[in-house]
């Protein structure tokens, strides 16, 4: 073996070896996100500080990277390609060729990127000292660079590029992360209540004006705190001729202060305050700020026509991240509650997304948010007691109607053979 010959050896060696160790990098400095590299930095983890650096310019980081990489691929094979061809000939390149895609794959690729997957904060604290020494030399950035220019008109706009970490991959990592047992389940519930509150609206978490307690302004204050006692309520709103016709909104503490200094019988709209009116489609994230920033709970919802579609309090909103706040006067009976023969009795007000988490499956799309709206648009009339919908998976029965609303509904499976009828008994409790 002649000394060239060895020097090509200790060449492909060391260009594989490299190689290995810039795939790993890559694979690495990929995965790390710019949370998890700051975090290590807190924790005081030795090259987390340059970890950090790399990963906030991982764009013109990782670019020489791959450069080199493939840089060290191609040598490689030209190397050995060289070498087999001036020893055996054709024949000879061709089995290298072979052997040589072989080493890299499993040698350069495969191996790295596995154990780099396995554990990438190892893998990249360990590595970005290489990485780092890369990236500062100016003759390869420059290399780099050029080339990237080149290819500037046909790299999408910053906007189209996805973010970092998506809501759907912090729900899934929140989910395996519950499965592990490292969060509580309650922390799962509260992690994923959080990351949906911001694109939840007004509409989903209103009181809708059915439901809503209002008091005319021509109320005397004694009347009024009668409706306030009677219903339990802080603060209700005050209507002129209609309930699209808010004027204000009276709080309990204001009535009670006017009947204890004797003015008991002037009209609420002495002591009514100005009402905060929002619309359907706002979302619950930005009327809770304005709720801090001005310091105001309840707010009327308008629909779009100008009508009163419902109230919004704080504590609904509250409600969206911390579940639902029962005090010591609330009687409520259960949204949804399973019953001994396994239906669900469900109120026509909970939401379909809820009604899906609860069941595991999902219902038809179209413009309603509730039990009840699906039924009603799916029927295209107002349903009568005992009359159902049928799913593909589910039957739904109306078991109570409230006025023109669908106030209740048993809910079982379409694969239930069970008649129908049998639906209509009222289980008691």
């Amino acid at each position: 073996m002649s000394a060239l010959e060895l020097v090509a050896i200790i060449g492909v060696v060391f260009l594989v070896a490299l190689a290995a160790l810039l795939a790993a990098a890559e694979t690495a400095l990929t995965r790390m996100s710019s949370a998890r590299a700051e975090a290590l930095e807190e924790e005081g983890r030795r090259g987390a500080v340059t970890l950090v650096r790399l990963v906030d310019d991982r764009e013109r980081v990782i670019n020489p990277v791959l450069f080199v990489l493939l840089a060290c691929h191609l040598a490689t094979a030209t190397i050995v390609a060289v070498g087999a061809s001036s020893r055996w000939g054709w024949g000879g390149a061709v089995a290298a060729f072979a052997i040589t895609l072989v080493v890299i794959y499993v040698v350069a690729e495969a191996i790295p990127k596995t154990l780099a997957l396995a554990d990438p904060d190892r893998a990249a604290l360990r590595l970005a000292p290489l990485v780092r020494v890369l990236a500062a030399l100016a003759p390869l950035r420059w290399v780099t660079t050029g080339l990237l220019a080149l290819a500037r008109p046909v790299r999408p706009d910053e906007a189209d590029v996805p973010a970092d970490v998506t809501e759907e991959e912090l729900l899934a990592v929140a989910g395996e992360a519950a499965a592990a047992a490292s969060i509580e389940v309650e922390e799962q519930v509260l992690i994923e209540s959080i990351i949906t509150f911001g694109d939840t609206v007004v509409r989903e978490v209103m009181v809708p004006r059915p439901d809503m307690v209002t008091v005319d302004c021509g109320f005397r204050i004694a009347d009024a705190l009668e409706v306030v006692i009677l219903n339990g309520f802080s603060r209700v709103p005050v209507t002129n001729e209609s309930i699209d016709d808010v004027v204000g909104v009276v709080h309990a503490k204001d009535l009670m202060r006017a009947q204890r200094d004797g003015s008991e019988d002037l009209k609420v709209e002495t002591i009514m305050r100005r009402p905060r009116f929002v619309p359907e489609t706002k979302r619950i994230a930005e009327l809770m700020r304005e709720m801090q920033a001005d310091k105001f709970h309840l707010a009327i919802v308008i629909d779009e026509y100008g009508g009163t579609a419902g109230l919004a309090s704080l504590e609904d909103l509250i409600e969206e991240v911390v579940g639902e706040i029962v005090d010591e006067f609330d009687i409520e009976k259960p949204m949804i509650e399973t019953l001994p023969s396994g239906r669900l009795r469900v109120n026509g007000r909970v939401p379909i997304s809820e009604l899906e988490t609860e069941l595991g499956v999902e219902f038809p799309d179209g413009d309603w948010d509730t039990v009840g709206g699906l039924i009603f648009n799916s029927l295209g009339h107002l349903p009568g007691v005992g009359e159902t919908l049928e799913t593909a998976s589910h039957r739904l029965l109306v078991e109570r109607l409230q006025g023109r609303r669908i106030a209740r509904v048993l809910i079982e499976p379409v694969a239930d053979d069970r008649a129908v009828a049998d639906m209509a008994v009222i289980e008691e409790r």
